[in-house]
């Protein structure tokens, strides 16, 4: 499934292209954010243990307030509460090994707004490929070409960077459909094809459109069409002989901030290495 690795990269990317600076390739942001990722865990169980530390006065005043004014002939009726820091170490080794992380797949990069009133998203940019790509690759030419050569919308500018959000959609599960309903809302993207007055038609919506939107599958099938520039009555779509294939796409995003944050730590790190 797409992971927070591949959003940062998209980021990186396209600040790398509007700094005209050469961007961290996938895998040194993956050994990167491992780094960090840990760093922030300690952080917060640091936080943690020194907040119950703060706390163990407090709650050995309440346990031992609880023992006096209980009843000594029948301590098996009390509660137990144990006052110890201490964590019992977690066993690992019946834990299933993880999936070993993909290296290719079609992919889509879309890029939205971020409203910062109501936090609501808005489509800035969405383009992507059916065919399999090298993530490295693929992320960062599609994160490249859905931000500034999407021809719905303007080019993106640096400007706009603190309001963006970046989401990843890695492609699988590739079907036929037995006929144009044979798919689920919010569940399966969906590709169409097909030909009307010589002319031949195709478009795609990722798997969350649908639902996002609140339509049905009617509604969306006459939408693709229309995105497609087919230009029928619509009360005549189902005339059309369309070819529905249905698919599902594993959806990572992040926020400009989170980003942010993560290349300022990267930055105070190369200059400690200095």
């Amino acid at each position: 499934m797409a992971t927070v690795e591949h959003c940062l990269y998209c980021f990186e990317t396209l600040v790398a292209y509007f700094e005209r600076r050469k961007p961290l390739d996938l895998e040194e942001i993956q050994e990167s954010y491992e780094e960090y990722s840990k760093e922030l865990e300690a952080a917060a169980l640091s936080d943690k243990t020194e907040s119950l530390e703060k706390r163990i006065p407090a709650l050995r005043r309440v346990a031992d307030s609880n023992d006096s004014g209980s009843s000594a002939s029948s301590p098996a009726s009390g509660s137990s509460m144990s006052l110890s820091t201490e964590t019992a170490a977690t066993s690992t080794d019946s834990l299933p090994d993880s999936e070993p992380p993909i290296t290719e797949s079609p992919l889509f990069v879309t890029w939205n707004t971020v409203d910062p009133d109501s936090d609501d998203t808005s489509l800035r940019g969405c383009i992507g490929t059916f065919e399999a790509q090298e993530l490295d690759d693929g992320l960062s030419s599609y994160a490249i070409t859905s931000a500034i050569h999407d021809t719905r919308f303007n080019p993106m500018s640096q400007r706009e960077l603190p309001s963006l959000e970046v989401a990843v959609t890695l492609l699988t599960n590739f079907e036929d459909c037995d006929d144009e309903m044979d798919w689920e809302i919010g569940t399966h993207g969906i590709r169409i094809s097909f030909t009307d007055r010589g002319r031949r038609f195709g478009a795609t919506y990722l798997p969350d459109v649908a639902a996002e939107q609140g339509w049905t599958k009617e509604e969306t099938l006459v939408s693709l069409m229309r995105k497609a520039n087919w230009g029928g009555r619509r009360d005549k779509w189902q005339s059309v002989n369309l070819n529905v294939v249905r698919y599902q796409g594993k959806k990572k995003s992040i926020r400009y901030p989170e980003y942010k944050r993560w290349r300022d730590w990267v930055d105070r790190k190369s200059e400690e290495e200095v």
